[in-house]
């Protein structure tokens, strides 16, 4: 149903707080079709040849919660994608997608997820882009097809979908995509899944895509670039929230570290806070400075006023006299035992500084979280990572070589990144202890994510959490951890 000024809207809670309920209406689905439209011509006059094709989107929605006051409340995603903005959309190339709307719209994401991967493949050579809002989810989806490719090309083979796909919009529509019997379809991707190494699967699965369109996926990079063989353009178009819209990537083509989205002033009233200040020294969208920091704040069509984002930006230039910012951290998802204060950026610096060296090995890093461990004396970091063998035959059961002087060494470069403070209580002070790695079993971010998702998360706007809160979460890291090493420095 469209949303009015008596319907609501939630957030992920994944970022690093609680969920949030928030006052919605129509204008903020107004204000997300026309960024949508202009995206299109963003990107049509970027890449050459990608609107003869379609696009496989990784697009989920998620049933709808109520208020204590029987209020409908949605996430974003879902918000736009059940209503008639997204059924009523013009019939051109950027709205024409290889999954039926009944597998976008359904409620399972497994059977979403499935039926995405079955109706993308069968149409390989028709696919010209790939995408999903969050790099997170694109992530998942390889590794979901890494799991069900040979059931897949089973149903390719024979022409009928599996049983456990239970919901009839799906079974349907998909049932249509599916269409008779097709062998040699099934035999050219089982050649390509049963290969040992997986990089580049995707650019051999569909050997026409032209791109990978994502969102907030800074930490997924390297992976993704793993899986298209770096020979994809990683492309983020628009930076949102569920407050509002903020505005588009107008160099869709530049390398993800140099991202910067220039703000849309007719989408909301935006002002910002200088980064080290406070409400007193806000100021408005035509006055904020190059090279500077600032928090935003939104003033929004729906009701909410000032509300503070907690996204760190920096501005980079001006398109006109519009400003220009690139996304650096959230601001509210920091580590902290004694005097230390370790925000989001710097803790995805001293991981990368880490990944370097883990990149010259066999293994790669899948995902991480993070999480202040107070129980010990002192108290220390736990950094949790789901690691890989690059070269692993997925059949082989055999375990992966994690060498204990090899993951003290992460350790220590991962310290030697953070700041002064943090040295300073770590190796003078002895307030700190040496940070801990715990390596988790395979699909334990898998896991996480579905502890979120039962609490009310979709599957479309989730992020892994990088500072974990939740005791729930953490009893799943825990259970999942597989060999520990800390520095010895």
């Amino acid at each position: 149903m469209p949303y009015n000024s008596k319907n609501g809207g939630c957030s992920t809670g994944t970022s690093g707080g609680a969920q949030k309920m928030m006052p919605w209406n129509e204008i903020y689905l107004d204000n997300l079709t026309f960024m949508y439209d202009i995206r299109m011509h963003v990107i049509s006059n970027n890449v050459k040849g990608v609107e003869k094709g379609k696009a496989m989107m990784f697009y989920f929605t998620k049933l709808e919660s109520n208020t204590p006051s029987g209020l409908p409340a949605r996430v974003a995603s879902s918000s736009y994608l059940k209503s008639n903005y997204f059924k009523n959309r013009p019939s051109n190339w950027y709205y024409t997608y290889t999954s039926p709307d009944e597998v976008i719209l359904c409620p399972d994401y497994k059977q979403n997820l499935y039926c995405h991967l079955l109706c993308g493949l069968v149409q390989r050579n028709n696919v010209t882009r790939i995408g999903s809002i969050f790099a997170s989810v694109m992530v998942r989806a390889i590794k979901f097809l890494e799991d069900s490719w040979e059931e897949l090309c089973s149903n390719i083979r024979s022409g009928q979908l599996s049983e456990w796909i239970t919901d009839i919009g799906c079974r349907d529509s998909v049932s249509i995509v599916l269409g008779a019997a097709q062998p040699e379809v099934a035999k050219t991707i089982e050649k390509i899944c049963s290969q040992k190494c997986w990089k580049g699967i995707i650019t051999k699965l569909w050997p026409r895509a032209k791109y990978i369109e994502t969102g907030s996926m800074a930490q997924y990079v390297p992976t993704l670039n793993y899986y298209s063989n770096d020979t994809l353009p990683l492309i983020s178009t628009i930076y949102a929230s569920s407050e509002t819209q903020f505005g588009l990537n107008l160099n869709p083509m530049c390398k993800p570290d140099d991202v910067s989205y220039t703000f849309m002033p007719n989408v909301s009233y935006f002002e910002f806070i200088p980064v080290d200040g406070d409400m007193n020294d806000v100021v408005d969208l035509g006055d904020v400075k190059l090279g500077c920091y600032y928090e935003a704040v939104v003033t929004n069509f729906s009701g909410l006023y000032r509300i503070r984002i907690g996204d760190v930006l920096l501005v980079t230039g001006f398109y006109n006299k519009a400003p220009q910012f690139r996304f650096i951290r959230r601001d509210n998802v920091v580590l902290s035992i004694d005097l230390d204060k370790t925000n989001e950026d710097d803790l995805f610096k001293a991981v990368n500084r880490a990944k370097l060296a883990l990149d010259s090995s066999d293994l790669m890093l899948v995902d991480f979280t993070s999480y202040a461990d107070n129980s010990t004396v002192p108290g220390h970091y736990v950094v949790y990572w789901e690691v890989k063998d690059k070269n692993e035959d997925k059949k082989s059961k055999k375990q992966m070589d994690l060498k204990q002087e090899t993951f003290s060494k992460y350790c220590l470069l991962m310290e030697d990144s953070f700041d002064i403070v943090y040295k300073i209580c770590r190796f003078k002070e002895e307030s700190l202890g040496p940070l801990e790695i715990k390596v988790v079993r395979h699909g334990t971010f898998d896991s996480l994510m579905d502890i979120f998702i039962s609490q009310g998360a979709s599957i479309g706007q989730y992020k892994t959490p990088r500072c974990i809160k939740s005791g729930k979460a953490l009893e799943v890291l825990e259970k999942s951890v597989v060999a520990t090493f800390f520095g010895t420095g």
